[in-house]
């Protein structure tokens, strides 16, 4: 049986671990050709290996999702490779102990640190649905767009200001160009995770475990093949009529 992405092109950013290398593994068991971008064509390759070794396809490629031009060479890469873009899922993204000290409240933020957030998590976002806006336009056949977001996206939580910030911001994009390219056949949805099992939330796990457990549900921390299923889906056909969606993926941490 065919998978829900038989002959359909993927880029993913953030492709190097945790969600990013879980969608892109997903995407191609369900029947893609997979760029796998992050910031280095060295990181990007374990993935690529994994899915070559289990019989897809998939290139790396090195970038910088805070530099246009690095975003227009991984687009124009993933043409030259495999001739079109049919879907992308915008993942690369920062925790907030990446860019300075964590758990700070606001008046604690430096503006480098509130700066390079909103560079890595929402303005690389921007730049990667430019470029794949663009040649989803130009090559006709529209497209599935899926943004990482977050619950962070949807609500506030104390000593993650720019985290939160840069989150909402995406849910925002997602919905304008949702609205925007739904004429041109191009579908553009975000995913919203919870507290999933990756190598950004290591600190949670170290440091306040039983704390954020408490506040989810299903008492657990997600792993990363559970945000990849519901990425897979967003791009596939059978999610024809969903559009500047927030697909909130959380243990009912939001529910509740």
């Amino acid at each position: 049986m065919a998978g829900i992405l038989e002959r359909k092109v993927a880029l993913v950013t953030g492709g190097a671990s945790g969600i990013g290398r879980a969608t892109s593994l997903a995407m191609a068991r369900e029947g893609a050709r997979v760029a796998v971008a992050d910031r280095t064509e060295e990181s990007a390759a374990g993935t690529v290996a994994l899915i070559n070794a289990a019989g897809g396809q998939a290139i790396a490629i090195g970038g910088d999702v805070t530099a246009e031009a690095d975003v227009a060479a991984m687009v124009a890469r993933t043409v030259a490779a495999y001739g079109r873009i049919d879907c992308a899922f915008n993942n690369a993204g920062v925790a907030g102990g990446s860019v300075g000290p964590g758990r700070q409240r606001l008046h604690e933020l430096s503006q480098v640190s509130f700066d390079t957030m909103l560079a890595i998590n929402l303005t690389g976002v921007w730049l990667c649905m430019k470029h794949e806006i663009v040649q989803m336009l130009a090559q006709g056949g529209g497209g599935a767009i899926v943004n990482t977001a977050s619950i962070a996206g949807l609500i506030g939580l104390a000593t993650s200001g720019h985290y939160v910030a840069a989150k909402h911001g995406v849910v925002g994009l997602t919905k304008t160009a949702a609205i925007e390219y739904a004429q041109d056949g191009i579908r553009v949805n975000c995913v919203n995770p919870g507290y999933i099992t990756t190598p950004m939330t290591k600190e949670v796990v170290e440091t306040r475990l039983d704390a954020t457990l408490a506040k989810v549900p299903m008492n657990r921390m997600g792993v990363p093949e559970e945000i990849a299923e519901a990425v897979v889906w967003m791009c596939s056909d059978k999610a024809s009529f969903m559009t500047g969606a927030s697909q909130v993926v959380d243990g009912g941490y939001f529910a509740a």
